[in-house]
């Protein structure tokens, strides 16, 4: 396992590397200038050209490239253009909301999803399944800010059930932190829960039509344990795989999503941002989100093992 751990992690380095300059010359293709941002339309072009020099923008694109790689390879992603903020401080503060809201999307996705999606799959064409296969696809194709803003219309604005905007840690008030968390983590849920769905439902699916679950029923079995030891057992590993997807993409942030609510999250920070040009910001958000779905998914090729011990990671 340790072997497989230093090796998955010396085969990051190199997506690490192209990652990193796709992000910064990208970045770079964003029109506009963070020194124009910064003093306004009222600058002159001799104090914008100052400002462009001090921050180091008129260097060609290489060794701003390469200033940039030296301060990451030394733990430092560098200060925000606006504020002066260290960028560092800044993902911290935001990360925990948007791992909040990936938590508790995931939770109400996973207990909702993957039972109706198990519960098609033994009941193949009748109203139950049909009603699965049609609450997702509905889920999956209704726009997550549509959904949001009926949301907030419902429960916030005309029954007052839940705040419509507002993130509370929850330490300091785990009651109003869950009123808040609810709204958000529905909307994003409902299409994560859809997808979980029917990926249940086809990989139950075929586990049951697998010759060893039509032995476990000629053998007596109980039709329970044929379900849930036998082909639900077997239905996990793609399902820990969209899992792990979803998730990882979740912590890099649910743009949409907490733009709707006003969530600072780390999604909404990315979108702030650009519009400012801070590209300090940006480039690090990126890169951080690619280290985190990177990660989440070495994590879950780790955890097969445990969900089926036939799986062996090479």
């Amino acid at each position: 396992m340790g072997t497989l751990v230093v090796r998955r992690l010396a085969q990051l380095v190199p997506t690490l590397a192209v990652v990193s300059m796709l992000v910064f010359s990208l970045i770079h293709l964003i029109p506009g200038n963070p020194a124009y941002v910064m003093l306004g339309a009222q600058a002159t072009p001799g104090q914008i050209a100052a400002l462009t020099r001090a921050m180091g923008l008129d260097r060609p694109l290489p060794v701003q490239y390469w200033i940039w790689v030296q301060h990451i390879l030394r733990g430092d992603l560098g200060q925000s253009y606006i504020n002066g903020f260290p960028v560092a401080k800044l993902l911290a503060l935001k990360f925990p909301a948007t791992f909040a809201l990936a938590v508790g999307a995931l939770v109400l996705a996973v207990g909702a999803g993957v039972p109706a999606g198990v519960l098609a799959a033994v009941r193949p064409g009748s109203w139950i399944d049909r009603a699965v296969l049609t609450a997702a696809s509905l889920g999956m194709g209704v726009p997550t800010f549509w959904l949001g803003i009926l949301l907030i219309l419902a429960f916030s604005i005309s029954l007052h059930w839940l705040p419509p905007s507002g993130y509370t840690a929850f330490a300091s008030n785990p009651l109003q932190s869950l009123r808040d968390l609810t709204l958000p983590a529905i909307t994003l849920g409902v299409w994560e829960g859809a997808l979980l769905a029917r990926f249940a439902r086809g990989a139950t699916s075929e586990a049951l039509s697998q010759l060893y679950v039509r032995t476990a029923r000629a053998k007596g079995l109980p039709g329970h344990r044929v379900l849930w030891r036998h082909a639900v057992r077997n239905a996990l590993i793609p399902l820990l795989t969209v899992f792990g997807i979803q998730f990882g993409g979740l912590l890099g942030g649910a743009v949409i999503t907490e733009a709707v609510f006003d969530w600072p999250g780390v999604g909404r920070l990315l979108v702030t941002s650009i519009l400012e040009r801070d590209y300090q910001v940006v480039q690090a958000v990126i890169l951080v989100a690619v280290v985190v779905f990177l990660m989440v998914n070495l994590v879950t090729d780790l955890t097969y093992g445990l969900a089926d011990p036939r799986v062996r990671l090479h």
